[in-house]
Parts: C-alpha cells; structure tokens; sequence
C-alpha cells in the first residue's frame, strides 16, 4: 500500500466520519479526523467517543434478503466497513435485528482509528469553513453541526439549513424492571444470531390501562419549544411517542406498543397493547424502552412510565430527550459525487447530507471517503448503480428528490429502478435485493479498497 502525501481532512468523528477517514487510510490515503468533542458539547452526546451512539442501539432490520436497511447493512460489511466490522463483534440478541453494545461499539470503531498510521486525530472546534489549503476536505460534522460552522455554510451557500427534530428514548435499568410482569419474547418468537427467540422484555396492558396510559402522555408537561425550534417539522421515523398519542387513541397501538405476534404467559391471551424494552448493553443491565422517543420533561417521564406494567419501580440510566437536526438541502447544494457546488473541495457526509439513520450515515460516509480517496490518487471515479442500497441512496440525496419539498429519508426499496414484470411483495423484495449485491459487487470488482 503506498501513502498518499497530502492528507485529506475530515470534520465530525461520528459513524460518516469515522467511516469515510477508514476508507481513505485503507486506500493509503492520510486523513486528519477533526472532532470537536470535548472541548465542545453537544445538546445529545454523552462522551467525547467517536461514533457515539445518541440515540437507539439499533441499527434496524439485519435481512439482507428481505429488507432495504438489511441489504445495505450487507453491501457496506462487502466494502470492508469498519462501522459494519464494529457492529457485528458488539452484536446482542434483538431479534432480527442488529443491536449492539454501545459502547463496545465505539470503543472499537476508535481504537481501530487510533491504530492505523495514516489516521490523525485532532480534537479542536473548526469555527467557520476549513482553511483553504486543505484541497480535500469532507464535512461530517451530523446533526448537530457547530453553530459557527452551519452559519460560514449558510454563507456559503445562500441556503438556510432545513431542521427536524430527533427525540431520545429512556434507558431502563434491567434489575428495576417486575419480570414477574414482564416477560421475554419476540415479535412470533423470532431470533436473532446469538439469540434465543426471546430478545425483548414485554410489559403488557389492557384496554382500561392503556387509555389511562395514553390520556397520561397527553396530559403531561412537555419540554418547551425555544424560539428557533417553533416551526421545525418533526421527522416521521424518529416521532415522538406524545406527539403519536396525540394522532388518535389506537395509534400507539398499531405503531410501538402493537402486541401481535405475542402471548402474555400470565394469561395465554394477546395483550391489547405491549412495552417493549431491548438490551441496550452487552452485560444485558441496561434496556431502552423500544419507540419511545420523547419530548415530556424529566419529572413527567419517571411519573407517566412508572405506570406501566412491570415498570413500576423502574429506575432510569438515561430519560428521553430532544435535540433539532440540521441538515442541507442536497439535491440543489450537492453534486453526483457529493461534492458542494459552490465550494467543491469540501464534500458532506452522514445525516447532514439528509440521510436518516445510523446506517445510512454511516453508508454516504463510506461512499463519500471512497469518493475522496479515489480522486485523490487520480483513478477513475465512479458511484454504485442505483439498483443498488448505496446507489439508490446516493441518487435520492443528489438529485433523486424534489429539493423544493426535501425531507431527510432512510433507506428503502421505494428509491430502487423498478424490476421488470409483475413481482409483488416478497418477491419483489428479494429479487430487488438479488440484483443489488449482483450490481454492487461488480462496481466494487475493478478497484476494490482493502479492509484490514
């Protein structure tokens, strides 16, 4: 591997960060990783760890065959993703999903970083746009950019940030929970690898209950808007579970306190609603209440999710919260390759670009540090199809979506080419995502990045 001698500079430690600088270094390529963490905070981190988990432990569905997330999940551990190598040795049992230990999770992502030779980390604020020697530079900064920074791309670019609001869900201490109430099952007893079929905790309520609970939600206090807040839309994946409440009486009931798929031991009858609660840390002591994103103050919180069934001593590691998302508006400022028009030295990367979720910041980052390396060793440039997750992903921030309308967006078969023919369903899923390991596998045969 030959290092390249001029560095490329990355802003923002987190997954997109962190993920885009170990595709340059595996490339040979130098990276100095800029993280401003903790000589300044933000309204959600907890540590001054690189890719820190703010929000769920989650990183959604793990089948590759069946769904979108899933298959991305597979195209990124093919591109030697350190986020993926990451994830998969801090797995825990969630089902069909891929949860991880938080910590253990960032612990490892950081010292991998640490280790390699040509990645420097620097922890320092950049207040304003990166010096203009730095010929390659990709903003990561998420969410939460550094006010001085949004503000010099505000400038830049003559476009004012969209925001959405992204809510944190409690975390619950396993020894509090009644498991005299509670029980341990998934959703049809599915499992997940190194599971047992019954990876959630299931606190069950009855009608009576139940509505009691949502009139609860509803009557409580909740955190004040400030002035810069009042007009920002909330992001429908990440709601929170008030503002759901607030839709109708069943609709908690048909969204994350749905019970299908689940029988109460006590009674060998399907509750009316459930709470559910995954493990949250890889000593199985720690489990966040699954969906419950919120906005209620602290006091209301331990008050209203004391009432739940098997809750009700339930001593809490981490309350919900709310923090507001920024993100540009990519279709108009960002070309095919992720570049800003108007300044094309600096690329973005992660939830900034309008991406939702984990993975998917995680995967514009990988794309973005791939991007970089490749122009930076004077190879031929080229994105995954768009019959791929990354591909399909990429299209839909750069230009698939109506900038005039542009919301952040997680993964999904909706942004893949249509299949010829009439599959529906099932089907259809699986022969979308057949064709998508096909295509990115040959996108990444010619000039593949070496994982180490």
């Amino acid at each position: 591997m030959t290092s390249s001698s001029k560095s490329v500079h990355i802003i923002g430690g987190g997954l997109a960060g962190s993920e885009a600088a170990w595709q340059l270094a595996s490339e040979g390529v130098p990276v100095v990783l800029h993280e401003m963490r903790p000589q300044r905070a933000t309204e959600a981190h907890q540590t001054e760890s690189l890719a820190e988990l703010v929000c769920s432990n989650s990183f959604r569905s793990d089948d590759a065959a069946n769904n979108a997330v899933g298959l991305l999940h597979e195209e990124m551990r093919r591109a030697g993703s350190l986020i993926m190598r990451a994830a998969d040795a801090h797995r825990l049992p969630a089902g069909g999903a891929l949860a991880v230990d938080r910590h253990g999770f960032s612990a490892a992502v950081q010292q991998a970083l640490l280790d390699h030779p040509l990645v420097e980390l620097m922890r320092e604020e950049m207040a304003g746009l990166p010096p203009a020697a730095w010929d390659s530079v990709i903003v990561a900064t998420g969410p939460l950019t550094s006010p001085a920074l949004a503000d010099a791309i505000r400038s830049l670019t003559g476009e004012d940030s969209l925001a959405f609001f992204d809510a944190i869900a409690p975390i619950v201490h396993h020894d509090s929970i009644d498991l005299s109430v509670a029980w341990k099952q998934s959703r049809y007893d599915k499992g997940s690898p190194g599971g047992d079929g019954a990876d959630y905790l299931n606190c069950p309520l009855d009608k009576p209950g139940y509505e009691a609970f949502v009139a609860a939600l509803l009557a409580a206090d909740k955190t004040e808007f400030k002035e810069w807040e009042s007009n920002t839309p909330y992001f429908d994946g990440c709601l929170p579970i008030e503002v759901m409440a607030a839709r109708g009486l069943d609709t908690l009931r048909f969204g994350p306190m749905k019970p299908v798929g689940l029988r109460d031991p006590r009674t060998g009858r399907r509750p009316w609603a459930v709470v559910q609660l995954r493990q949250d840390n890889a000593l199985g002591t720690l489990w966040n209440i699954v969906g419950f994103q919120t906005k209620l103050k602290h006091g209301e919180q331990t008050r209203v999710f004391r009432t739940i069934p098997g809750l009700q001593g339930a001593e809490f590691a981490r309350l919900g919260g709310l923090h507001r998302n920024t993100f540009l508006n990519s279709p108009r400022l960002l070309d095919a390759t992720l570049r800003l028009k108007a300044m094309p030295r600096l690329r973005f990367a992660g939830q900034i670009t309008g991406c939702e979720g984990y993975v998917e910041s995680a995967a514009i980052g990988l794309l973005t540090g791939r991007f970089a390396a490749v122009e930076r060793l004077g190879r031929a440039l080229s994105a995954p199809p768009p019959t791929t997750a990354m591909g399909a992903l990429l299209g839909h921030i750069t230009g698939g979506a109506d900038a005039t309308t542009f919301q952040p967006m997680n993964v999904n078969f909706g942004l893949f080419p249509p299949l010829p023919g009439t599959l529906r369903g099932k089907e259809r899923k699986q022969a979308l995502s057949a064709r998508a390991l096909h295509d990115f596998d040959e996108w990444l045969a010619p000039a593949p990045l070496a994982a180490e």
